[in-house]
């Protein structure tokens, strides 16, 4: 018979009076909200994404923390600021700004770097590499294109 050793340590009580095992409890639970943010505040776009969707607790944290949107919002900015500015005058929040021009940011910055200088017809253009920009952003692409 195979012996079980179990593990020495104080089990925590909750208001009822019933022990939960520390091992087992959520220890995004335990941290103050203010830490969290100050977790999530290290991440780029891409994992707050994926990290708001790991858990209702953590979810909850993300989606209601405009601080975390604001900062990478003003990543975006220095790309695309007529529309960034123009989502804040609406009164858009950080997050619904940054989402609506996180991709343009991204696909205007690939063009402006020359990512794209290459591409000779239609057919080269590759895929995730368009989106709607308006008449000034393709007039400072073309001048780009230009001067290389």
């Amino acid at each position: 018979m195979q012996k079980v050793c179990k593990r020495n340590h104080s089990a925590i009580f909750s208001s009822d009076g019933r022990g939960q095992d520390p091992l087992q409890q959520n220890f995004t639970e335990t941290l103050p909200t203010e830490m969290s943010v100050r977790i999530f505040s290290e991440l780029d776009v891409r994992s707050l994404c994926r990290a708001s969707v790991t858990c209702k607790h953590w979810n909850g944290i993300i989606e209601g923390s405009d601080q975390l949107w604001r900062s990478h919002c003003l990543t975006v900015l220095a790309i695309c600021r007529r529309e960034v500015d123009g989502d804040r005058l609406d009164g858009c929040s950080w997050k619904v700004t940054l989402v609506r021009n996180y991709r343009k940011g991204c696909v205007k910055r690939r063009w402006l770097k020359g990512r794209y200088s290459n591409i000779r017809s239609a057919d080269d253009i590759p895929p995730n590499s368009m989106c709607p920009l308006d008449v000034e952003t393709w007039g400072e692409i073309l001048e780009a294109e230009l001067d290389r």
